[in-house]
């Protein structure tokens, strides 16, 4: 309902069996921030997650945003597997961004975030990057404009597939894209080892077995003024402040 504040996108090759907006609570669903494709087999939910706020102004909101968002994947998760995709807008641990000491109290990185991500990932959903590479560190998907940062590899990991427990034994890979550049993120991807789960045709991978692969990527300053880019990125993923460094 506003013009190029948040919003996300959903491109599929297999026509989903239906797809929604929202998730269907009048004051969550004004923003543009929730698409869920059904396919036979799974949901696939692409989301992108309020940001707190400079001086966690949405604090209060967040919170309120992240319980009801669960309740939604939760209930989708009673009919079949879910996969959601997008910017969560949380680092949830000091592992997943380079200044976690400097960075307590600034969005993305607060405890009661993380806290919240927690609880999700304690209600039978699996963040997926961190099932294959528990103790990988460097690994970021958003590095602020400003010092160099994404040069000098000084991010955040806050862009996720998190999955439903008992689909991740047909996951075959969850992978960071980090020099895939056009925006402040960079794409991420999961690949489906199990061509059962999907219904359309699989792709090649490098060694000639076929694959699903399912890719998120952050567009969300495409096609924007600067005026309009800026409020995103204050909106967005994580303030760019000097703790950022």
């Amino acid at each position: 309902q506003k013009k190029g504040y948040s919003s996300t996108a959903l491109f599929s090759k297999t026509k989903p069996l239906s797809v929604s907006y929202g998730i269907d609570i009048e004051e969550h669903d004004n923003e543009g921030r929730v698409i869920t494709a059904e396919y036979e087999n799974f949901f696939l939910v692409n989301v992108y997650v309020p940001n707190s706020g400079q001086k966690l102004v949405r604090l209060d909101y967040r919170r309120t945003w992240n319980s009801a968002f669960l309740e939604f994947c939760q209930s989708l998760d009673k009919k079949k597997p879910v996969i959601v995709a997008g910017d969560l807008n949380v680092a949830h641990n000091e592992i997943d961004l380079a200044n976690p000491k400097n960075n307590k109290r600034n969005s993305g990185f607060t405890a009661e975030e993380r806290e919240d991500f927690t609880t999700w990932l304690d209600s039978g959903f699996v963040d997926s990057f961190r099932s294959f590479y528990p103790e990988k560190t460097g690994a970021y998907t958003f590095w602020t404009y400003m010092g160099g940062a994404r040069k000098k590899n000084v991010g955040w990991r806050i862009d996720y597939f998190v999955t439903s427990e008992r689909l991740m034994g047909d996951v075959a890979a969850s992978e960071i894209r980090e020099k895939v550049w056009g925006s402040d993120h960079c794409p991420i991807m999961l690949l489906l080892a199990n061509p059962r789960i999907t219904e359309g045709t699989p792709k090649s991978t490098e060694d000639g077995s076929k694959e699903n692969i399912v890719e998120e990527k952050d567009n969300s300053n495409e096609g924007k003024s600067e005026e309009d880019a800026n409020e995103t990125k204050e909106n967005s993923s994580c303030n760019e402040t000097e703790n950022k460094e």
